[in-house]
């Protein structure tokens, strides 16, 4: 579903980002993608969901090569942004129908898109409610509902669950596995928690320096009775839990 081969990003003065990247994600994975503040996750997940041009190598990302077929990778995947991209002010069913007549759809099936999307993220009731009055929780289920219209096979979660409330976290973690279960969904995303990392993921990637440093499930990552903490403070030497304050 994602494969890239020294996938590098240098911003204009020279500054590396992302240094040769190797990355494989079978199809139905949940892939945690896991590093320190800076480390290159942000810079990476925006090359693979083409808003940024990498500077060298190669990928394809949901069976389209990134650079010659940007507009297919589009087609076939979702993305929802740290910061979402969701209007305060508008509805959300008049949201959700306009985002899915801009995919194309006709009135009839841009209705029908928008109503299996409100109902899958549980946020059925809340149509006619602008964004700015719904809760931490119900506003990122909306962004993963937006993400959703158009069937995407493949979807990018950058820091999806950051600023929420432990049972809106974990109710977001049933989400993300109902996608897998009932869709076939491929989900890569990326965390700062590792508890979300450790009970979500089926495999994590490391990178630090825009390089990735360490890989497997959480399980072969955690090998001597170490914490996945641990794991972070041998290899990149910060601990993640100080990254988000924990």
């Amino acid at each position: 579903m994602i494969n890239t081969s020294g996938l590098t990003k240098t911003f204009d003065g020279g500054a590396e980002a992302v240094k040769g990247v190797d990355i494989s994600v079978e199809p139905g994975e949940i892939v945690g993608f896991l590093g320190p503040n800076g480390a290159g996750k942000t810079t990476t997940m925006r090359m693979l969901t083409t808003l940024l041009q990498p500077t060298s190598g190669s990928a394809t990302v949901a069976g389209h090569d990134l650079l010659a077929d940007a507009r297919q990778v589009r087609r076939r995947i979702g993305y929802v942004s740290q910061g979402g991209g969701i209007l305060p002010t508008v509805p959300l069913k008049d949201e959700l129908e306009l985002q899915a007549r801009l995919y194309g759809m006709s009135r009839q099936e841009a209705a029908a898109r928008t109503e299996e999307a409100l109902a899958r993220l549980e946020l059925k009731g809340l149509e006619t409610r602008p964004a700015m009055t719904l809760s931490g929780g119900q506003c990122r289920r909306f962004d993963i509902a937006f993400a959703l219209l158009h069937d995407p096979v493949l979807l990018f979660l950058d820091e999806p669950t950051t600023g929420l409330d432990p049972q809106s976290r974990a109710n977001l973690w049933d989400h993300i596995r109902s996608l897998r279960k009932e869709k076939g969904m491929t989900v890569f995303l990326t965390t700062h928690y590792l508890d979300e990392a450790d009970a979500l993921c089926d495999r994590l990637l490391i990178i630090d320096h825009g390089r990735i440093v360490a890989e497997g499930t959480p399980a072969e990552l955690k090998t001597g009775g170490r914490t996945l903490d641990d794991v972070f403070l041998d290899i990149t030497g910060r601990s993640l839990r100080e990254e988000v304050g924990a």
